[in-house]
């Protein structure tokens, strides 16, 4: 069966400590909504709500959903919620084209919302970070992470920032091991950087709209070697809703900018050895979605994938198969990831300049796919895009991503 985003929006994407996470929802799914054509929200049958930093830094857990989706006017149906770290938001997805297939409706909501900027709990922001590892194996994690980066020690009188997420910690321990092993070096990461502040100078809803040279961003403040402020995705708020149906029911909607769903794999960790790198969640992700679609990478025209570190993005691109392992680095110092490459990554900013709501995250890249698809994404268009994907992974555990959904948008 046949699924389609029939609606999708989102909010800007910044720090706004007088914006409630309520109104933060209301605004995505009234610019969803309006972007589906329909007047209100009565057809919809079933919603899925995705955040993961209400109940810690708020005090509300249990109802998210329920309580921010009121205000749009949407009760009475089957409302859940959902929480899997920075893959909330795909999971959420996940689930609302799992409930579509099935025949359980014709029409399901997806909303991703985060607020994560208190300026008077900073503490409690970073700490934060901190529930999406393994908490009662947290140190010995950890030390294991950071064994893998002995071939590339860090260089003497390198100081790592006060304030940061234990993830940049995490993702320096990989970029090493990486560097060590293939020889990526820390200004090829640094062009990841450069290369999606460019793109996100064309997104009037990026959190940056600012461009950064590579001799910028290696000069930016160190936050954990070899990462510069500039290879970290920023604290974010903000908001984004896609509205979804099945083919029975497009005829409700305007067909002609409808954008099919090829496949959806979300796949978790395993224990394995930290050298199988063929067998990353990232990679068996991508293997399963490319099945479920019947391509390849080299049909893909864009894809957004999660940045929240620059040296993320290099490992994602040779999890989803656009160059062989190790040399992530060098093809996006290539300009082959560019706008105007081979297959342009990340054209929204991605997280590192667009953004990056923990919980919404998902839904925004499948927003930029979709946008991209209808040829309506203005002066970060791609060229001819008839298929696009998206990796949103999200959490710690062992020596990858807790959790990595891998989707695909396009095609017939």
């Amino acid at each position: 069966m046949d699924v389609y985003i029939v609606g999708s929006g989102m909010t800007s994407l910044g720090k706004f400590p007088d914006r409630p996470l309520r109104a933060m929802t209301a605004m995505a799914v009234e610019k969803a909504l309006a972007d589906s054509g329909l007047d209100n929200p009565s057809s919809i049958e079933a919603a899925w709500f995705s955040n993961t930093r209400q109940a810690l830094l708020e005090g509300q857990n249990g109802i998210r959903g329920e309580v921010a989706l009121r205000s749009s006017g949407i009760s009475g149906i089957p409302i859940t919620n959902v929480e899997n770290a920075c893959a909330s938001g795909s999971t959420g997805f996940a689930n609302a084209l799992a409930y579509l297939k099935a025949g359980f409706g014709e029409v399901a909501l997806v909303v991703g919302a985060e607020k994560m900027f208190f300026p008077d709990n900073r503490d409690g922001m970073f700490r934060a970070f901190k529930g999406s590892t393994d908490v009662l194996e947290f140190d010995s994690q950890i030390d294991a992470l950071l064994s893998l980066a002995k071939g590339m020690p860090i260089p003497d009188g390198v100081e790592p920032a006060a304030e940061r997420s234990v993830f940049m910690d995490i993702y320096a321990a990989f970029a090493r091991y990486h560097m060590a092993r293939y020889g990526t070096t820390q200004r090829q990461i640094a062009a990841v950087a450069s290369k999606n502040h460019h793109h996100s100078t064309m997104n009037p809803d990026a959190q940056y709209q600012f461009d950064l040279t590579i001799e910028e961003v290696l000069a930016d403040k160190p936050v954990s070697w070899p990462f510069t402020r500039a290879m970290c995705a920023p604290i974010s708020d903000g908001a984004a809703a896609m509205l979804l149906c099945t083919g029975s029911a497009l005829k409700r909607f305007n067909a002609d900018r409808a954008v099919r769903v090829a496949s959806c794999a979300l796949v978790s960790s395993t224990d394995r050895d930290p050298d199988d790198l063929d067998n990353h969640v990232g990679r068996r992700a991508a293997l399963r979605a490319y099945e479920q679609a019947g391509v390849g990478p080299e049909a893909m025209s864009v894809a957004e994938v999660h940045d929240a570190t620059a040296f993320a993005e290099i490992i994602q691109i040779e999890n989803l198969g656009f160059c062989p392992r190790g040399e992530g680095g060098a093809m996006t110092d290539s300009g082959a990831t560019a706008l105007g490459g081979r297959i342009p990554v990340n054209p929204s900013g991605g997280l590192l300049s667009k953004g990056h709501p923990v919980g919404a995250t998902g839904i925004i890249q499948l927003h930029e796919l979709t946008t991209q698809l209808r040829g309506e994404a203005g002066a970060r268009q791609v060229d001819n895009a008839r298929w696009a994907i998206a990796e949103n992974g999200g959490g710690f555990l062992g020596y990858e991503e807790a959790a990595t959904t891998v989707t695909i948008l396009g095609g017939e």
